[in-house]
């Protein structure tokens, strides 16, 4: 290679075949039409997915077949929830004659502790607090339902009380404009204006979403204006990365850089948000050289492109840039949500080959089991998996169209229901900020990537059962040997909690701090000092103490107010050597390319 080339060239990534992909061999002999027929079930396959939200209807049919089986064969289940359903109706009555009676008597049946549709003072008012107890009534008697069944999977009772709660949730009198109080308030105050606007709210987010616009009031937050906007170049180019080197506002830097490896599935900036807001501008403050790596939105060209091809053009490359800039034998690796998975992957991998230049590995909201998964994995089987392999094969790459809606049907209420009722029914607008700017900046993933992550680590569970492969050999969690600092959020509903607690049951190294802070698998990560209401616990485990199941863990281990950053930065302080001064931007080897925030950020 030239001295003058500032990269290397991309490295070959030799193709694998996914399962969906694989051919009939010549001992198979296939019959005539084979491929013809194959390919039309995939395009069926394909169209019908955009329709379904890419949820398969197979599987979720397939699923309710087998409960509605089960609770058939149970003569016993039936009978007692014929018996729920007496009690429920009588409990009812006895609701309506006290209120009757005297108005305003205590709630029949109190909503669980995070609903809050029916919080407001006009639901406790006759006819609407009928209505709602009603509502709540059925709903907990369909949950008692589709729960201890006898025979059915732990799995599939999930799945079948997940789906139904969803449909309940549709129908729910807090959605309907004639059984929402404070809809049939607002409208006989404004005369129906709420619902005028509310219309006009809808034609403009269906104009938007259609036209692939971003929602209303995202265009305020521009990156590289008033998002992203920590100084610093571009340092290193490859098909997949630019790596950002933030420009330093120390004297002295500590000797060992910072990389940071985020998602692909999110724009990285969720990590440099606003100046107040910057996860990289808190570092570089404290004195540490940060680089961050910013992935390329993939189109249908990188289909092929798969898991070891982002291990070895993302924190591979990555890893070697910082080493030939900083000079520095030892690094910091950060991981954020995949990309720590991909982090540890690929720190397992250099532990194997005895690559020890990572001086300590964090996670940031990361698992690298996938057993307890969250509420992710009533989406992931085979049914679902293949599902989306004929949509992706179709069209090269999984949209983040496709992907924010199974996040917002887990938590429907919240995110489409409430929003139905606040924009379109009451005629409101809720208002954008940084973080729901950058949540509605949708990425894409490669065909051939998302299937080998879906299989191999969310359906085969192979990086914790000690099956995955890199270089054709396989990789444990078990090798790697650095301190790891792990943070979780108690609400996060992508990585739970106690799914990245497990990361007790594989490390293998000196000591494993663990840090559970308050929040959801964004807000909690993006938690400044001085951000009101945030608190964490924080526990080391060393090598040789017993294990500790979350449950003791989190009762015994103290919890602390404030952000969790400052507790990280000792802890990295802690697990860095003497200060230097601060390297060259890009070095000789690799001179600076752009301005950052750089430029696959900015494609859309």
């Amino acid at each position: 290679m030239s001295p003058a080339s500032p990269n290397p060239p991309d490295p070959v990534i030799a193709p694998r075949n996914v399962p969906c992909e694989r051919p009939p061999t010549a001992a198979e002999r296939p019959n005539p039409g084979f491929y013809s027929t194959h390919a039309l079930d995939r395009a069926f396959k394909a169209n019908l997915a955009r329709l379904t939200a890419g949820i398969t209807p197979a599987g979720l049919a397939s699923v309710y077949f087998e409960w509605l089986v089960h609770l058939m064969l149970s003569p016993g289940k039936q009978l007692e929830l014929g018996e729920k359903y007496t009690r429920k109706l009588m409990r009812f009555g006895q609701y309506l004659s006290r209120q009757a009676l005297k108005p305003g008597a205590g709630a029949c049946i109190e909503p669980l502790e995070q609903d809050r549709r029916f919080s407001g003072e006009a639901w406790q008012r006759w006819p609407y607090n009928l209505i709602y107890q009603s509502f709540l009534l059925t709903q907990q008697w369909w949950h008692n339902a589709t729960s201890d069944v006898d025979g059915l999977s732990p799995d599939s009772e999930r799945v079948v009380n997940f789906i139904t709660r969803q449909m309940l949730d549709r129908y729910s009198p807090s959605n309907s404009p004639w059984l929402n109080p404070e809809v049939v308030g607002t409208t006989l105050a404004t005369g129906g204006q709420n619902l005028v606007v509310g219309w006009q709210h809808f034609l403009e987010d269906w104009e938007r979403a259609v036209s692939g616009k971003p929602p209303v009031g995202a265009e305020a937050f521009r990156v590289g204006r008033n998002l992203a906007i920590t100084p610093g170049k571009v340092v290193y180019r490859n098909r997949l990365i630019e790596l950002i080197q933030y420009a330093p506002t120390t004297k002295q830097v500590f000797a060992e850089p910072v990389l940071i490896v985020p998602a692909w599935i999110m724009k990285y900036y969720i990590l440099d948000l606003t100046p107040t807001q910057s996860l990289v501008k808190y570092l570089v403050d404290e004195g540490y050289t940060v680089f961050m790596i910013s992935w390329r939105n993939p189109g249908s060209e990188e289909h092929n492109l798969g898991m070891e091809g982002y291990r070895r053009l993302g924190p591979m490359a990555a890893l070697d840039a910082v080493s030939a800039i900083t000079g520095s034998s030892k690094v910091h690796g950060v991981g954020y949500c995949l990309g720590g998975t991909l982090l540890s992957i690929a720190a397992a991998a250099m532990a194997r080959d005895g690559d020890d230049r990572l001086a300590t590995l964090t996670t940031l909201a990361t698992q690298v089991d996938f057993t307890e998964a969250g509420e992710l994995m009533l989406f992931i089987g085979e049914s679902q998996v293949s599902y989306l392999e004929n949509m992706m094969w179709d069209q090269g790459y999984l949209d983040g169209y496709q992907m924010a809606g199974a996040f917002q049907i887990l938590r429907s209420n919240d995110l489409i229901w409430s929003r139905i009722v606040h924009d379109y029914l009451l005629g409101g607008r809720q208002p954008m900020n940084e973080l729901m700017a950058w949540n509605a900046d949708l990425t894409r993933m490669p065909y051939r990537m998302h299937s080998e992550y879906l299989r191999q680590l969310f359906l085969n569970n192979e990086l914790a059962n000690g099956h995955y492969r890199v270089d054709e050999r396989p990789v444990v969690i078990q090798d790697i040997k650095t301190p790891l600092f792990v943070v979780s959020t108690t609400t996060d509903h992508v990585a739970p909690w106690k799914s990245v607690y497990k990361i007790h049951l594989l490390a293998d190294t000196e000591e494993v701090t663990f840090l559970l802070t308050s929040g959801g698998h964004n807000a909690g990560i993006v938690s400044e000092p001085g951000h009101p209401g945030r608190r964490y616990r924080m526990a080391t485990q060393y090598h040789g103490k017993a294990y500790l199941d979350p449950e003791t863990w989190q009762q015994i281990t103290p919890e602390q107010d404030g952000s969790w950053w400052p507790a990280w930065h000792q802890w990295l302080a802690g697990h860095s050597t003497e200060r230097v001064a601060p390297p060259a931007m890009g070095g000789n080897q690799h001179p600076p390319l752009a301005d950052a925030p750089g430029t696959y950020v900015l494609a859309p």
